[in-house]
C-alpha cells in the first residue's frame, strides 16, 4: 500500500506541475461544457424571447383584398411591410422570414360567406422562422375564430354550435420536470469533462514515460507492477472526479445564475443532493474510464500516438445520448445495468427532480464495478509484459 501510495503521489505531484495536463484536465475539461451550454443557450432563449416580444415585421401582399384582417394584424402586433417581388424565391434563398398573401377572390369568398383563403410563406426546414410562423399563424386562427363566432351570432345562433368538443390540456409537468427538457445534454457534459480529466494524466503516465524512458527504471525496482498500477490508476482517477466535481459546480452556477429558466418556466435544483448522487452514479463509470485510457494509452509509443487513440474513444460518451435523442425510451430496470446508459438516465432524472430508487443505483454501480474490475485484469495483464517498458 504505501508503494502505491507513493506512485500515486509522484504522478499528482508531477502532473501538477504541468501546466498542459492542469490547463486540460482541471480548467478546459470542467468549464468548456458549462461555457458552450450556458452561451448558446442563453443566446438561443434570448432571441426567442425577443421574437416573440417585438412587433412582427410581415411583408404583405395584397393586403388592400383584406383591410379588416389588416387592421386586426396591425392591433396584435403585427407590423405590415411592403410586398416583395417573387417571394417564395426569396423565402427559399433566406431573405426573407416569411410573407403572407390575400388572393384577390378573399373579398368575393368573404361576402358570399364561404371559407376565405390566405396563404403564409414560409420555408419550413429554417429553423430561424418556426417561432415567427407559428405566432403569425396563432393570429390568423385567433382571426377566423373570431369571425365565425360573429357569423353565428348575426344567424342568431350560439358560437359553442361550431365546437362540439372542447380539449382541455391538463399539464402534469413541473417546473423542474421541463428544466429537463433544456438540460437534456447535461449527462453528456459531464460524462465528457470526466472523461478528458483523466485522459492527460492516463496518456502521461504510459505512453508519456515509456517516450521519456523513465518507465523502465521505475518497472525495476522491487515493487509489484500492480501496486504500480493502481498507484498510476489512482492518480487519474482522482483528476477525473476533480474535474467531474468542478464542472458539476461551473453547470450549477450557470443555471441558476446566468440561464433565465425563470422566463421559461422552469427551475433547476442543483443542490447537495444532486451533486452527491450525481458523483456518486458517475464514481464505477469515472473508474472505468481511467482503466480504459491507461488500458489503451499502454499500447502507444508515444504522447502523440496515445493521444490519437484516447481522442476516438472521447466518442463513446455520445452513444447514449444520440441514442436517446433517436429513440426515446422509457426508463426500465435494465437500463442501469448498461454503463453510460445507467448514468445518463439517473442524471436526467434528477435533473428533472424524480425520485430515483436504491435498487437502480445499486444495479448503477455494481455493473460499472463489475466493467472497471474486467478492465483492470486486463490492464494488469499488461502491465505484466516487459514490452510495457520498452520504448522506440
Amino acid at each position: 500500500m504505501k508503494a502505491m501510495f507513493v506512485v500515486f503521489l509522484k504522478e499528482v505531484l508531477e502532473n501538477l506541475r504541468d501546466r498542459r495536463t492542469v490547463t486540460n484536465a482541471l480548467v478546459m475539461g470542467p468549464l468548456l461544457g458549462p461555457l458552450l451550454f450556458t452561451g448558446l443557450t442563453s443566446v438561443m432563449i434570448q432571441r426567442e424571447l425577443d421574437k416573440g416580444e417585438k412587433p412582427l415585421e410581415v411583408p404583405l401582399i395584397g393586403s388592400e383584398n383584406a383591410p379588416n384582417l389588416v387592421e386586426f394584424l396591425k392591433q396584435h402586433g403585427v407590423r405590415p411591410q411592403p410586398p416583395i417581388e417573387a417571394p417564395e424565391e426569396k423565402i427559399r434563398r433566406q431573405d426573407a422570414e416569411l410573407a403572407l398573401r390575400i388572393p384577390a377572390g378573399y373579398g368575393e369568398a368573404w361576402r358570399r360567406g364561404e371559407p376565405a383563403q390566405v396563404e403564409l410563406l414560409f420555408d419550413a426546414s429554417q429553423r430561424e422562422s418556426r417561432a415567427t410562423v407559428e405566432r403569425l399563424r396563432g393570429l390568423l386562427e385567433s382571426y377566423g375564430r373570431q369571425t365565425g363566432a360573429l357569423r353565428l351570432l348575426a344567424r342568431g345562433l350560439s358560437p359553442s354550435v361550431a365546437t362540439p368538443l372542447v380539449v382541455a390540456d391538463r399539464d402534469q409537468s413541473t417546473a423542474q420536470s421541463r428544466s429537463g427538457l433544456l438540460f437534456a445534454m447535461l449527462p453528456y457534459f459531464l460524462i465528457l469533462s470526466s472523461f478528458m480529466g483523466g485522459m492527460y494524466l492516463a496518456i502521461d503516465t504510459t505512453a508519456g514515460e515509456r517516450e521519456r524512458q523513465s518507465l523502465e527504471p521505475l518497472f525495476a525496482t522491487p515493487v509489484a507492477r500492480t501496486h504500480i498500477l493502481n498507484g498510476k490508476l489512482g492518480a487519474t482517477f482522482a483528476f477525473a472526479m476533480t474535474s467531474l466535481a468542478l464542472s458539476l459546480v461551473a453547470f450549477g452556477v450557470a443555471g441558476q445564475k446566468f440561464i433565465p429558466t425563470e422566463k421559461l418556466g422552469m427551475l433547476l435544483d442543483f443542490g447537495p443532493r444532486f451533486a452527491l448522487v450525481a458523483l456518486l452514479v458517475m464514481v464505477p463509470l469515472v473508474l472505468l474510464a481511467s482503466t480504459l485510457q491507461t488500458l489503451i494509452a499502454a499500447f502507444a509509443k508515444s504522447y502523440r500516438e496515445a493521444q490519437t487513440y484516447l481522442s476516438l474513444l472521447m466518442l463513446l460518451p455520445m452513444i447514449p445520448s444520440a441514442m436517446l435523442a433517436v429513440l426515446p425510451l422509457k426508463a426500465q430496470s435494465w437500463m442501469y445495468a448498461v454503463p453510460l446508459l445507467g448514468q445518463h438516465l439517473t442524471i436526467t432524472r434528477l435533473v428533472r427532480g424524480e425520485a430515483v430508487n436504491a435498487a437502480d443505483i445499486g444495479l448503477c454501480l455494481a455493473s460499472g464495478l463489475a466493467a472497471a474490475a474486467l478492465t483492470w485484469l486486463v490492464t494488469a495483464q499488461v502491465y505484466r509484459s516487459e514490452r510495457l517498458a520498452i520504448s522506440g
